[in-house]
């Protein structure tokens, strides 16, 4: 829609709770049996083998002080040696193991996501905003990926590092294996203030994230019509304000964390306490050997490490989880399952169709007034019809559900005899084209590129498409012809060129009928002149919908519709408008002066 246009805030995508995402993650794990077990195995036997070295540490005590021969501190140093060398390498190993599984696992998520999103209806994709479709298959996607290489194999490995110390302690004795585990509820204390808490926290600053985008993309995007309306400030204001609301949820964020780290601190010094205290009763009381309360201690100050690792990485670890909820959360997202009615498609090159809107009001979700309201609209088989009015007036709106983008709350759009209504959107797309500013060259070769629209077009047709927008002389001059790589990595095409690409496109897709929205509005004065000769010649014998970003493209269709406030006031030639005195007229005046 409009980036100018008066409409609801955007209901953001589906977001997952936490246990479909830990059931989306074990389902996948399950997918590949042999690299999961293979994962945890080497985890737990690096972490196993990190452990064996402190409980021998404690059996060189007992062995010194009970005065035993030299050659049992050597087996024990030599036993030491050994765990810690392989313990390495099961780190090392296990290490490569969990990111070769967490990277199988984003592929899988990334992939489904954007096919999720490749599928969304398009209605579906204006509702949410780009900004929240982006995100999540853009900056979720890069979070994810830099948690998995990061974050997530230290919390996992360290983890089960934790709890093979703890097993460790109570090895070593029962008694202090339980003061050990006198730090438990302070843990959890911790955790429990700290989760429940930090998950909405993040899940709000990827949102904030996502508005901010979706503001920067909405003002880019219409630049021309911001500038033309004199919006510059208001957009700027937009952005500031997401931008601020970014920044206070991330300094809320690492202030809430160094709460957390001063709350597992404590629980430490808690535990640490408790162990030297009952160490140094089991020793009075000859109930504990010293090697056993001399490893005790070190059992504990063990897990140090890597409950530190958890807590420096646990911050990296929530950002991750926060967009993998958002990134499940796209697969679930429900598809708009219309079905193709009765009525037959037109096919490619048949005779154009008229465009009947009747009764037609639409409002967006969770809004109390309709942006368009009992319109009522014909364009007769091959002609045209452009709609001028002011910004918020529903003109891009009433675009997108001609072009079938879009269900209305009443009234409906026919394209010949068939309700838009009753077609899915490849339906739609086989009757009706539509053509934004928003125009993308993809990376590839320029065949490549217009072939999205016909895939089995031949180069002939490829050339006699361009050769219709008059974009023959430049493409001839390309290095390679249309086999020249455009896009990024490949050759630069201005504002003008993209244009033209998305004029042959339309060519080559047949439809008979054509919507056009602001298509020529990012050009400058001399390259929007060219282009609407291309669009003239890009729609010729096909029923055309223009949205008129220059009165000059209203001049050159067959009527003119002026809308105001989501209802059609004013219809008829540009002359007889112009003769009426009213709206159209004042809009022509001032169109006048300004050029």
């Amino acid at each position: 829609m409009s980036t100018t246009e008066t409409r609801a805030v955007p209901a953001a995508l589906r977001t997952a709770t936490g246990r479909e995402a830990t059931r989306w993650v074990a389902a996948h794990c399950r997918q590949v049996p042999w690299l999961t077990a293979a994962t945890v195995l080497s985890t737990v036997a690096g972490a196993a083998l990190q452990v064996l070295p402190v409980l021998l540490l404690g059996r060189v005590v007992d062995a010194v002080v009970d005065g035993e021969s030299r050659s049992v501190l050597i087996t024990v140093g030599a036993l030491m040696a050994a765990a810690a060398l392989l313990g390495a390498v099961a780190t090392g190993v296990s290490t490569y193991l969990i990111g070769r599984l967490g990277a199988d696992l984003l592929a899988q998520l990334r992939e489904g996501a954007v096919r999720s999103v490749l599928g969304m209806p398009s209605s579906r994709v204006e509702q949410v905003g780009r900004g929240d479709v982006l995100s999540r298959v853009g900056d979720d996607v890069a979070v994810l990926s830099k948690g998995i290489r990061m974050a997530i194999p230290t919390v996992f490995s360290a983890g089960v590092l934790v709890l093979i110390a703890t097993v460790g302690m109570f090895g070593l004795d029962w008694r202090l294996g339980l003061a050990g585990a006198g730090a438990l509820p302070a843990y959890a204390l911790a955790l429990r203030w700290y989760l429940p808490r930090s998950a909405p926290l993040y899940r709000k600053q990827r949102v904030a994230q996502a508005d901010r985008a979706q503001a920067l993309i909405s003002g880019l995007n219409g630049i021309d019509t911001v500038r033309a309306y004199r919006l510059e400030d208001s957009f700027r204001e937009k952005v500031t304000s997401e931008s601020w609301r970014v920044r206070e949820y991330g300094i809320e964020v690492f202030r809430f964390f160094g709460r957390f780290v001063g709350r597992e601190n404590r629980a430490e010094f808690i535990g640490l306490v408790l162990i030297l205290v009952v160490g140094y009763a089991l020793l009075e009381a000859d109930a504990a050997s010293l090697g056993e309360v001399s490893a005790a201690p070190l059992m504990f100050h063990r897990l140090f490490t890597p409950l530190g690792a958890i807590m420096f990485t646990f911050d990296e670890a929530q950002k991750s989880g926060a967009s993998l909820t958002r990134l499940v959360g796209v697969l679930g997202e429900d598809s708009e399952d219309r079905l193709v009615g009765d009525a037959t498609v037109a096919p490619a090159d048949a005779v154009p169709y008229a465009v009947t809107v009747e009764g037609l009001t639409y409002r967006y979700p969770d809004t109390e007034h309709p942006v368009l309201r009992d319109v009522d609209l014909t364009i007769p088989a091959g002609g045209s019809l452009a709609l001028v009015g002011a910004t918020g007036a529903g003109k891009t709106t009433l675009a997108a559900l001609i072009a079938g983008i879009g269900t209305p709350e009443a009234g409906s759009v026919r394209i010949g005899d068939t309700d838009l209504a009753a077609l899915d959107e490849a339906g739609a797309r086989a009757l009706v084209s539509i053509l934004t500013q928003e125009t993308h060259v993809f990376s590839g070769s320029l065949a490549e590129d217009l072939r999205l629209a016909a895939p089995r077009a031949s180069d002939a047709e490829l050339r006699q498409a361009l050769r219709t927008v008059g974009a023959d002389t430049w493409v001839d001059a390309l290095p390679e012809g249309i086999d020249t790589k455009v896009g990024e990595g490949g050759e630069r095409l201005d504002v003008t060129k993209v244009a033209h690409v998305a004029l042959a496109r339309l060519v080559l897709a047949r439809a008979p009928v054509v919507v056009l929205d602001e298509s020529t509005a990012e050009a400058g004065s001399e390259g929007a002149a060219e282009l609407e000769r291309a669009v003239l010649a890009a729609c010729a014998g096909r029923t055309t919908l223009f949205v008129a970003h220059r009165l000059t493209q209203a001049m050159a269709a067959d009527r003119i519709a002026v809308l105001d406030a989501g209802r059609v006031v004013e219809q008829g030639t540009h002359d007889e408008l112009v003769a009426l005195g009213g709206r159209y007229a004042r809009l022509w005046q001032a169109w006048r002066e300004g050029s």
